[in-house]
């Protein structure tokens, strides 16, 4: 059986500009950057958290021709590929003030939900994150 989700994926139109928002801003890092002639392999993951990583993809070859690689950066561009992260912290609305304080813009400030605080923005490329601090269980 299945033990964990260790990789997931986005796409981003421009791998150094998503490592600058992700790991210069959002203070992911760098699990792996490696050039495999046929694509760049780049993932992220939350400091200190072992397993889970986010392929930072650009849309192209060895996934998809070069037709459906425009028609996805078109999409990815409109914001209607789909793709989104969520992140939990301890404390969203400090974590949405230090991000406002970098310059990210929010599309929703942190508001309390059932589940705990949540706010929410979109990366550089119109992929949606979350960010949840969620409700403690007593």
């Amino acid at each position: 059986m299945l033990n964990a989700i260790t990789l997931s994926q986005i796409f981003v139109l421009d791998q150094d500009e998503a490592l600058d928002f992700y790991v210069g801003t959002l203070g992911l890092e760098v699990k792996v950057d490696q050039d495999l002639g046929f694509m760049r392999w780049l993932t992220v993951s939350v400091p200190g958290e072992p397993g889970r990583e986010i392929l930072l993809e650009k849309p192209g070859p060895p996934a998809m021709d070069a037709a459906t690689a425009e028609q996805v950066r078109e999409l990815l561009t409109k914001g209607a590929t789909g793709g989104w992260l969520g992140f939990t912290t301890d404390d969203c609305r400090k974590t949405y003030d230090e991000l406002v304080a970098k310059g990210v813009e929010f599309t929703q400030e942190p508001i309390e939900r059932p589940y705990g605080i949540d706010c929410g923005l979109r990366d550089p490329f119109g992929n949606a994150i979350r960010i949840v601090q969620p409700t403690q269980v007593a």
